[in-house]
C-alpha cells in the first residue's frame, strides 16, 4: 500500500489551496454513483484549515471524489481549538442524511455519540488523521503516530549525544494525533533512552503564536535544555520561531509534518529534521474507503498511510519530495 500511497502523492502534489474557512464541494459528472439516481454524498470534516496539511488532506480527497464519481465537501473548523465548532458542523452533516462520513476528531471523545447517531442510522463513518474513542469507525487512514514519533525521540537522541534535558510542544491533549504522538515520543525516551529527561509538555492548541510563547518560556525555565520536539506542524513552526527570538541556536529542534517554514528550517540548519507524514494519501484514502464502505466492501480496520524521517541529506530526493508540501 505504501508505494501505491507514494505514487499517488507524487503525481497529485500541486500547489495546495488557500487557507479558506468555508467548506468545499467537489464532484464529478459521470453516472449516478448511488441507487436512487443521485450521486452518493461524502461530507469530509477535518480539523481545520490554518496549516498547509489539510490542504494537502483536501487534494487527496479531490482526487478521490472524482475517481470515484462522488460528491464531498471538504469542511473544518477555522482553529484546530474549536472543538464544539467541528461537533456543530458534523451535527450539520448528518442532518443531510449522507451516504457515509469522514472525520478527523478534535476531541476523540466529545464526538461519539454523535457518531453512534451515525451508526444507528446505517451512515458508515471513517476516521482519518485522528481516531476516535470508539470502535464505529469501520476504519481509519492515518499515520502509525505512536511509531512515528518514536523515530522522532530516536533523532533526538542521536542528535543530542543520547543525554540531557528536552521538552515537547504538542498540539493537543484530545486528539487521537496529539495523544498518540506524545505518548510514542514519551515512551520510546523512558524505554530506549533511559539518560535523556523529558522537563516539560506544553500544549499550543497547533497555534504557531501560542506555541512560539510556550517554547519561550520553556527555554528560559530550563537553561541546560538540548531540545524539543513540535508535534505538529503549528508548534514546530512556534518552536522554530522561539529559537530565533531569543537567538538559541544550539537548541535541537525535531519537527513533525511539513509546510513551507519547516522545509526551510531544515534547509537553514534551524531544525534538524521532521517526520513528514502522506496528507495526500490521508484525504485519498478516507474517501476512498467511505466509497468501499457505503458499497458493503471489505474494508481493513486500519489504513496506514505511512511516513517518513527527512533531513537536510534526503529533502531534495524524490520520495520526500513526494510528501512534502508548501
Amino acid at each position: 500500500m505504501t508505494t501505491a500511497v507514494l505514487t499517488l502523492s507524487a503525481a497529485l502534489l500541486a500547489a495546495c489551496g488557500s487557507n479558506s474557512t468555508t467548506s468545499t464541494t467537489t464532484s464529478a459528472s459521470a453516472k449516478p454513483a448511488s441507487s436512487n439516481g443521485s450521486k452518493a454524498y461524502i461530507p469530509v470534516i477535518s480539523k481545520g484549515f490554518q496549516h498547509q496539511f489539510w490542504q494537502a488532506v483536501k487534494q487527496g480527497a479531490e482526487k478521490a471524489a472524482k475517481e470515484y464519481d462522488v460528491n464531498i465537501t471538504f469542511e473544518g473548523p477555522e482553529t484546530e481549538a474549536q472543538v464544539d465548532k467541528q461537533i456543530e458542523m458534523l451535527q450539520a452533516a448528518l442532518d443531510k442524511k449522507p451516504t457515509a462520513i469522514a472525520f478527523a476528531a478534535l476531541d476523540s471523545k466529545a464526538s461519539v455519540s454523535l457518531l453512534q447517531k451515525a451508526k444507528s442510522a446505517n451512515i458508515p463513518v471513517i476516521g482519518f488523521d485522528s481516531g476516535v474513542d470508539s470502535d464505529i469507525p469501520v476504519t481509519t487512514a492515518a499515520t502509525d503516530n505512536k511509531k512515528a514519533a518514536a523515530l522522532a525521540a530516536d533523532k533526538m537522541a542521536e542528535k543530542i549525544g543520547d543525554a540531557g534535558e528536552v521538552a515537547l510542544v504538542v498540539h493537543d491533549q484530545t486528539s487521537r494525533t496529539g495523544v498518540d504522538r506524545r505518548d510514542g515520543f514519551v515512551d520510546q525516551m523512558k524505554a530506549k533512552h533511559p539518560y535523556i529527561k523529558i522537563v516539560d509538555i506544553q500544549y499550543g492548541g497547533g497555534d504557531q503564536l501560542k506555541s512560539t510563547d510556550l517554547a519561550k518560556a520553556i527555554i528560559q525555565g530550563h537553561p541546560n535544555l538540548k531540545g524539543i520536539f513540535g508535534a505538529n506542524e503549528g508548534s514546530a513552526i512556534g518552536v522554530v520561531n522561539a529559537v530565533t527570538e531569543l537567538k538559541n541556536d544550539k537548541l535541537v529542534i525535531i519537527g513533525y509534518d511539513s509546510g513551507k517554514a519547516q522545509i526551510d528550517a531544515i534547509k537553514s540548519g534551524k531544525m534538524a529534521g521532521a517526520i513528514t507524514q502522506d496528507p495526500i494519501g490521508i484525504g485519498y484514502w478516507s474517501v476512498k474507503a467511505a466509497v468501499m464502505a457505503s458499497k458493503g466492501e471489505k474494508v481493513e480496520k486500519t489504513i496506514d498511510t505511512g511516513f517518513h524521517w527527512y533531513d537536510k541529506t534526503n529533502i531534495d530526493s524524490a520520495e520526500i519530495k513526494a510528501l512534502l508540501y508548501n
